[in-house]
């Protein structure tokens, strides 16, 4: 296995469809693999991101047929890299809903793992749109682990980062690595974006890499940004902040996974916890 590589997590505004955003894609993994990274990771909705239901289904793709997936498997083997395809939109035969559906890409361009997003947004936020993720997506039911040749890698989605619960199981696995691709508002962002990361970061003690959307959308949408990698001790080792469009890149070296959680305990530590037992004075 191999302990210290350089990764690199992808920031951009991903346009109304794939044809427009994948050039982008290609142009910066290309980059980041020229500058070394052995790990490259892509945000959630990869190529394209609408909130309109016909957009979507007219616009996801079968995974047996997508012309998404092949290039971007062409890119990992291309350039001998693991590409966290942070997620595509993908419709299977006969669905209703489409799935948000992450992918591990590895250096022959084949496929190491698939992840569909548990959690839905369904929110309202504060920015003048209402959320319901649920209304055009299928949720996934399991947590999933890839265990590869740069480290164990706990796949995840924007949104499922506020659950704590996924995280700890990822863990409990032997997750070194978590991706969080993400498609962030801006008011979430703003309140909790590197709070959250660096909370998930800590309480596993893995390094947290977090591809980031950013920028204004087609659909109306703005999002945050600041993709992030974090090392387990929960130092931000890179944020690439409001830039338009690049990537930002650090040092992973596996040790300090076990260096952290010896440091405060916790992965060790934790206890199975009974039911609480609830004690009210309050009259019935």
């Amino acid at each position: 296995m191999t302990m210290q590589f350089k990764a690199s997590v992808l920031q951009y505004c991903a346009a109304a469809s794939a044809a427009e955003t994948l050039p982008i894609i290609e142009e910066l993994v290309a980059e980041s693999a020229a500058q070394g990274a052995s790990f490259v990771c892509l945000p959630e909705c990869a190529t394209f991101l609408s909130r309109d239901r016909q957009a979507l289904f007219d616009q996801a793709e079968d995974e047996a047929t997508s012309p998404s997936l092949a290039r971007l498997s062409l890119l990992a083997k291309t350039y001998q890299i693991f590409l966290s395809v942070g997620s595509l939109l993908m419709r299977d035969a006969g669905a209703d809903k489409c799935t948000n559906r992450g992918y591990l890409l590895n250096p022959l361009g084949k496929i190491s793992a698939r992840y569909n997003k548990i959690h839905m947004f369904d929110a309202t936020v504060g920015d003048g749109r209402t959320y319901r993720e649920s209304e055009r997506f299928h949720p996934g039911q399991e947590p999933v682990l890839a265990q590869t040749t740069i480290g164990n890698i706990g796949l995840s989605i924007c949104y499922d980062i506020r659950f704590p619960e996924l995280y700890q199981r990822l863990s409990e696995a032997g997750a070194e690595l978590l991706v969080i691709p993400s498609a962030f508002t801006v008011v979430t962002g703003a309140a909790h974006w590197h709070i959250l990361q660096r909370a998930r970061a800590i309480e596993t003690g893995c390094f947290v890499l977090s591809a980031a959307q950013h920028g204004a959308h087609v659909d109306g949408r703005q999002t945050y940004g600041h993709a992030l990698i974090v090392a387990p001790w929960g130092e931000v080792l890179a944020d690439a902040g409001s830039c338009e469009q690049g990537f930002v890149m650090a040092d992973i070296d596996l040790a300090a996974c076990n260096a952290a959680q010896r440091r405060h305990g916790t992965t060790q530590n934790r206890q199975k916890l009974n039911p609480v037992r609830v004690i009210s004075e309050v009259s019935q």
